[in-house]
């Protein structure tokens, strides 16, 4: 089976922390992870080398990895050049997800060039778009599969209702795996996006984000007080 084929219908956790948070730790990080695949995850989101190298060590899922970083005067951040594919592909990560929107990256290098450096590399490319055009783009030049992550994210999204059902429904129509990826705060909406045609679903913060989570129960409690 292929590492797609055994995502198929299943639930991709992302797992990541807030940038100081207390468990911004990579052995937090990896034990969350591992708790998600004794739940039933399928695979599982990391961001960052030191995260994803903990992971690796404790996880046998298949990782999407990625590496978030910020260029001045440059809108992608999330594995925005070859550079970061590089150090994705040496953790070991199974998947390397890319920013495949057609803003300007801070190398240069196109969609194209990230997909073939991480086909050379023998891992799944996974194109991170914030409209359908985008991902349309992205399978044409050979993304593996292709995520609504950015949806509802960039100036030309901003304020599309989330989770992005609409473009998952498009995309379904295309070949490349479909992954709905933002939004997502109760299970039922885990199986509205699997019934709008995605072939799986990433949920992050309303799992993993600790700070979130308790800022969100915090803020009820605070109400009634």
């Amino acid at each position: 089976m292929s590492t797609l084929d055994a995502l198929r219908g299943g639930l991709i956790v992302s797992v990541q922390a807030w940038r100081g948070s207390a468990i911004d730790d990579p052995a937090v990080i990896a034990a969350m992870a591992e708790a998600a695949q004794e739940g039933g995850a399928v695979a599982v989101r990391i961001e960052g080398v030191a995260d994803l190298r903990a992971v690796r060590a404790r996880v046998r899922l298949p990782i999407v990895g990625l590496i978030k970083r910020e260029y001045s005067g440059f809108e992608p951040y999330i594995t925005p050049g070859l550079a970061e594919i590089r150090e994705v592909i040496e953790t070991g990560a199974e998947i390397v997800a890319f920013d495949a929107t057609g803003r300007p990256r801070p190398d240069g290098a196109g969609i194209a060039a990230s997909i073939e450096l991480i086909h050379e590399a023998g891992r799944l490319a996974l194109a991170d778009c914030a409209t359908a055009g985008d991902a349309l783009s992205a399978a044409a030049a050979g993304a593996d599969a292709v995520a609504t992550t950015l949806c509802g994210y960039t100036p030309a999204t901003q304020g599309h209702a989330l989770p992005a059902l609409d473009m998952v429904a498009e995309l379904a129509r295309q070949p490349a795996f479909c992954i709905c990826e933002g939004g997502i705060r109760v299970p039922a909406q885990v199986r509205a996006a699997l019934e709008a045609g995605a072939d799986a679903v990433v949920v992050g913060t309303a799992i993993t984000n600790v700070d979130w989570l308790v800022r969100e129960f915090a803020g009820y409690a605070d109400g009634c007080s």
